[in-house]
């Protein structure tokens, strides 16, 4: 009888052929048919200027050809002050030009790119050399619209006066309506005026007043490429311009249908909303801007077209500055390089900041996880592929410093070879009662390591042995990798911990993996996290130790026939299994989905021999085709690892582009939308039809469901792009899917 460190079997004397074909060889960039070119896109963010009190009624904004931005109020004029990503700015009381600021402003257009006014005696303005001071005598009037040849429409809700130089052209009313808006179209050389119950146009040439549309529903308007676009309560509807007849039903497939505006920028419809902003695309889809990450509130008052290829919207709280600004998945990259290693590295750990108040990253703290080893295990990967397409000195030296944390969490225990899930200064209560007092006095490491820490730590060890050509560090990774997975065999596929217990998630062993009924996805993942960690120990240390327990788990306990068992027979375990089968496997682990994918690295690169290399494949592209609604684009660019071209390469940069810049965690709700088709509820957990843009959901690592539609997060905590984002765009690079920015390597 044979031992495997402690495992007692009847050796294999006589090994199944398949196990003993030629081993292969390291594979450098995947084989794949697709490399996205990166060229810049424009990527959104907002620019957020907030109201101190509530005494103000924001009423309109405008932004002149110069940039300048007023703000219309109940109490006069306000302006943007300070202000930068991030860093919301407030708005103040605008007296930069007392001769305007000091009048009684009622309304305020924009008319050839300037600023008009309209107060109680006139429509004037600051631009043209301040010739313009259009006399008039309807002092309530408030609503105020420019057409050709320097002429204005002006209202006080019930009175039409339309101006030229003082002159009054013509005077008029509508019976029976009170007046809301008035828009002007110059290709048709029409007003357009928003009543109480209808929609009527005014023609400067022939004075006529002709009503379009008779509904009392309508609560704002805007004109493009021929009709009228009337937003109710309920939706919108549009109206040819020139029959009068709706054209389509009304709109209700909206992210919301209580509309507040509309505004016709740059060819685009934008809406406002009492819950957000949202523009319409070219495939009649939405963008849709709702939340603190995008708004002070979501209660729109109006939009307007900003500077610089911004979008304003107003809010009852304050202004959102959309700015779109062209960048590269690379000018991505080195923004996010720098959001972590200004604020997320904790004695070189990828962390997330938390007890923030109102979003400020500058109230909130580095805090310790249960899965620093992972998240930095992701992040460290990351700056390894990100080295070994770059060569840079700065990759270089973030290896160094991470995998310093990652080597001390084995050394500031007394267990060998056991990983701590953290460290922390010692000093600061824990409620946890699975942190423990170092040697050292000044530190305490927190116990109970699990399964996602183990495999984490082996993708990104075996990633630096393989990728990094500095012997120190190379050294290091494999002397790691020796250490955990010595640990694991000695006793008996279990991580010990220190009251000499297996953890509760650092099981491997066969009794426990196999006493899970077959459609419990524990069963898959399991078997096929350890062969890959094995599978990477052997590649590197050559130790025959590694080798023998991957063949005794594939032959004496079907490990391969776990880890190749489809994923569409995972499922809920019988109503007869035990409790933690059942608890497993109430509905689809996303989790597991991490673990699968930073695991398959060492699974299919450092297979055995080609013959399971094939075997393998199979497996990723399975899991894969189940992922492929999610659009998840770590999964998607990984994917590739198996030399495949089978990837969604298009989603893969979808995810990379529309993931925000901002990384707070706001609360974000979609649940109401009616922009989207709910299914029932289901084992995978999916909840609508068609995955939402991620720059529309809450902030989610991998091991998210990329369907919940709200969360919670109150803008307490700001996450580290370190696992979430660079590592799928750096592994991207690597594996060639993902072409460097232009005209650059």
């Amino acid at each position: 009888m044979k031992k495997i460190q402690g495992i007692p079997v009847f050796f294999l004397a006589v090994v199944v052929a398949t196990f003993l074909s030629c081993s292969s060889g390291r594979k450098g960039e995947a084989i794949n048919t697709e490399t996205h070119s990166d060229k810049p896109f424009l990527q959104d963010y907002s620019i957020k200027y907030r109201i101190d009190t509530g005494d103000y009624k924001l009423l309109r904004v405008v932004s002149d050809r110069n940039g300048y931005i007023q703000i219309l109020s109940s109490k006069g004029l306000l302006r943007p002050r300070d202000g930068q990503f991030l860093f919301p700015g407030q708005l103040v009381k605008d007296v930069q030009d007392r001769q305007t600021s000091d009048k009684k402003i009622s309304g305020i257009a924009i008319y050839k790119d300037q600023i008009v006014y309209l107060d109680d005696k006139a429509v004037l303005s600051n631009a043209w050399a301040g010739k313009l001071y259009s006399r008039h005598e309807l002092p309530e009037a408030f609503l105020l619209t420019g057409g050709n040849d320097m002429e204005f429409l002006i209202s006080d809700g019930q009175k039409l006066l339309l101006l030229r130089d003082s002159e009054k052209l013509w005077e008029g009313s509508i019976s029976g309506e009170e007046i809301k808006d008035i828009k002007f179209d110059s290709e048709n050389n029409l007003y357009w005026i928003l009543g109480s119950s209808a929609i009527s146009s005014f023609s400067p040439s022939t004075r006529e007043i002709k009503t379009l549309v008779n509904n009392n529903t309508v609560t704002c308007i805007g004109i493009a490429e021929g009709k009228i676009i009337a937003g109710t309560s309920d939706g919108y509807f549009e109206t040819d311009i020139k029959t009068g007849k709706q054209t389509g039903a009304i709109q209700k497939v909206l992210p919301w249908t209580e509309l507040t505006t509309i505004a016709v920028i740059d060819g685009k419809i934008w809406f406002g909303s009492s819950r957000g902003a949202f523009m319409k695309r070219k495939d009649g889809k939405f963008n849709y801007y709702a939340s603190e990450r995008w708004l002070p509130s979501d209660k729109v008052a109006d939009i307007a077209k900003g500077p610089d290829n911004s979008v304003l919207i107003l809010t009852d709280k304050g202004l959102g500055k959309i700015c779109f600004e062209e960048m590269t998945l690379h000018d991505k990259a080195m923004f996010f390089e720098k959001q972590v290693r200004e604020r997320h590295i904790r004695t070189g750990f990828n962390a997330t900041v938390s007890g923030m108040k109102n979003g400020d990253v500058t109230t909130g703290s580095m805090e310790d996880s249960d899965n620093d080893g992972l998240w930095t295990s992701m992040y460290l990967a990351g700056e390894t592929f990100r080295y070994a397409v770059t060569k840079e000195d700065e990759a270089l030296q973030n290896i160094r410093e991470s995998l310093d944390a990652m080597e001390r969490l084995y050394t500031i225990n007394k267990i060998p070879g056991f990983p701590s899930r953290s460290f922390e200064r010692s000093g600061y209560k824990y409620d946890d009662e699975a942190w423990r007092r170092a040697d050292d006095p000044e530190w305490d490491w927190k116990s109970t390591t699990s399964s996602d820490e183990a495999i984490g730590h082996i993708f990104a060890f075996g990633a630096i042995a393989e990728l990094v050509d500095e012997p120190e560090l190379k050294n290091k990774a494999i002397m790691l990798i020796d250490t955990l997975m010595s640990h694991i065999l000695k006793n008996k596929f279990y991580m010990i911990d220190w009251n000499g217990e297996p953890t509760k998630w650092g099981r491997w062993n066969p009794e426990y993996v196999n006493a899970r009924p077959e459609m419990v996805g524990d069963r898959k993942i399991t078997a096929s996290n350890i062969t890959g960690m094995l599978q990477t120990a052997y590649h590197f240390t050559g130790k025959q130790k590694y080798k023998d327990a991957i063949l005794y788990l594939m032959k004496e306990h079907g490990y391969l026939e776990n880890l190749m068992r489809p994923m569409s027979s995972i499922g809920m375990a019988p109503p007869d299994a035990d409790a933690l089968s059942r608890d497993l496997s109430d509905g689809w682990n996303h989790s597991d989905d991490e673990m699968y994918f930073v695991g398959y690295w060492g699974l299919y690169r450092y297979a055995l021999n080609d013959t399971l290399k094939a075997k393998y494949r199979e497996a990723i592209i399975d899991h894969w085709e189940i992922e492929r609604p999610e659009k998840e684009g770590l999964w998607n660019i990984m994917t590739a690892i198996a030399e495949t071209d089978k990837i969604d390469l298009e989603n893969a940069i979808w995810y990379l582009q529309e993931y925000p810049l901002d990384l707070v965690n706001w609360t974000v709700i979609n649940s109401q939308r009616k922009d989207m088709k709910k299914i029932e509820p289901n084992f995978r957990k999916q909840t609508i039809e068609e995955v939402l843009p991620p720059d529309e959901t809450g902030i989610s690592r991998h091991n998210g469901n990329m369907f919940d539609l709200d969360a919670y997060g109150d803008g307490r905590s700001e996450n580290s792009a370190g696992d979430i984002w660079l590592l799928p765009y750096w592994i991207g690079r690597y594996l060639g899917v993902i072409g460097g920015p232009e005209g650059k390597n």
